[in-house]
């Protein structure tokens, strides 16, 4: 599991779900494409809804770790592009459901003009790193 920190000294995350500093275990890492709010059929989950659309990404992204082991607790870094500033307040009530304390990712949020289709108000970038007790070869094909 990731050793997130927030030294003294330096602003604070004031209750926001990240970690200043984080110090990867031992492990696989595991790049994750950008993520959106695609089901298994490619069709936007939660148009114009910026939180349904947040957690199909989060989905989307456990079931990507899942496959190699992994959990949510494994990323160690997250980047988030999001369209409207007014979404901030959502975007960040929905990453604290998700992400905790001493565990939360370092993480960037940048502000874009647009995604890949119009329909999408958010893409998720993570890096995982998956401790090698749980790690395993994801199955051929998948």
């Amino acid at each position: 599991m990731a050793l997130g920190f927030n030294p003294p000294g330096i602003w604070a995350p004031n209750g926001r779900a990240f970690s200043q500093g984080v110090v990867a275990p031992a492990g696989r890492t595991v790049y994750v494409t950008g993520q959106v709010a695609w089901d298994e059929h490619s069709n936007v989950v939660g148009v114009g809804d910026v939180r349904a659309q947040m957690v199909k990404s989060i989905e989307n992204i456990e079931a990507i770790l899942r496959e190699v082991g992994g959990t949510l607790d494994d990323i160690v870094s997250m980047t988030i592009y999001f369209l409207d500033r007014a979404h901030l307040p959502i975007i960040q009530e929905v990453r604290s459901r998700y992400f905790k304390g001493g565990t939360a990712p370092a993480s960037i949020l940048i502000q874009v003009s647009g995604l890949v289709f119009p329909e999408l108000l958010i893409e998720l970038v993570p890096v995982a790193v998956v401790p090698p007790d749980r790690y395993r070869a994801p199955r051929p094909g998948a």
